[in-house]
């Protein structure tokens, strides 16, 4: 563990409580943040935060939070505070905002954990590469409670957790599965923030057929082609390439949709 760390995990108070009043916390919290970016360009800390006890659930997405009278630690409901800063700005230029409410996060656990689950876009390999690092500084604090992730009544240890949500980061990036789950996601995350377009690529293919077998029906065989997968990658400007330079399924699955209605049009 990293000196100076708590061993146990700390939620900031606006997350704990039933759903009615975490929504109430957080909406709060984003407009404060919010208000305090238009002014000086800075997000403020969580006013109060609290030690989850070892062990206890933590709910990690909104598809499993059916006991919503119940008071619980809500981890998924971050994204009503960006909501809440997004109207503090009146809508106007909140991509600059968020980036900076994210790169506050990652240097909490909570927050780190929070952006590595929801994979906000564009999921370059350059922003997951900071996401899993962060994660990763945090491990140990991260490991001492469990997860309500994708999967109902079931309560996933931090490794169970990163391979449900995370797997395609270590399939397309680091595919060896006979090493722990967290060296897996250190060599991943290695290789991601040093990555070159080409590597990019060659992570692009390793994960490409998960990203066939969850496209639905597409109308055009030739999308499944890998020649031809590799000449419409190489058309990409940089923008468009750097959203799915990470390799992540679902951006891949939206690309091969996009290729698919493409040629509909032709």
């Amino acid at each position: 563990m990293t000196p100076g760390q708590p061993a146990s995990l700390q939620l900031p108070s606006f997350l704990h409580g039933t759903l009615r009043s975490v929504q109430q916390k957080t909406k709060r919290e984003g407009l404060r943040c919010g208000e305090q970016y238009r002014e000086d360009g800075t997000i403020p800390v969580p006013r109060q935060m609290l030690e989850v006890p070892a062990g206890e659930v933590v709910v990690a997405h909104e598809v499993v939070d059916f006991q919503r009278e119940r008071p619980a630690w809500r981890l998924y409901m971050v994204s009503d505070v960006m909501g809440g800063m997004r109207e503090a700005l009146d809508w106007q230029n909140t991509l600059p905002a968020r980036d900076s409410y994210e790169a506050c996060c990652l240097e909490t656990a909570w927050g780190a954990l929070f952006f590595a689950l929801a994979q906000m876009g564009p999921v370059s390999a350059e922003r997951t590469a900071r996401r899993l690092q962060s994660v990763l500084r945090f491990w140990e604090s991260l490991q001492s409670v469990r997860y309500l992730f994708k999967k109902l009544g079931a309560a996933h240890t931090l490794e169970e957790l990163m391979v449900a949500s995370c797997g395609w980061a270590m399939d397309a990036w680091c595919p060896e599965g006979e090493v722990s789950v967290r060296a897996r996601l250190e060599n991943a995350a290695e290789l991601m923030a040093r990555a070159t377009r080409e590597d990019c690529v060659e992570a692009i293919f390793r994960q490409m057929p998960q990203a066939l077998a969850h496209a639905g029906k597409l109308k055009h065989r030739q999308v499944a082609d890998p020649a031809f997968q590799r000449e419409r990658l190489a058309k990409l400007d940089s923008r468009s390439f750097e959203r799915v330079s990470g390799a992540c399924t679902g951006e891949l699955i939206s690309l091969l949709i996009g290729w698919d209605r493409d040629l509909e049009r032709q």
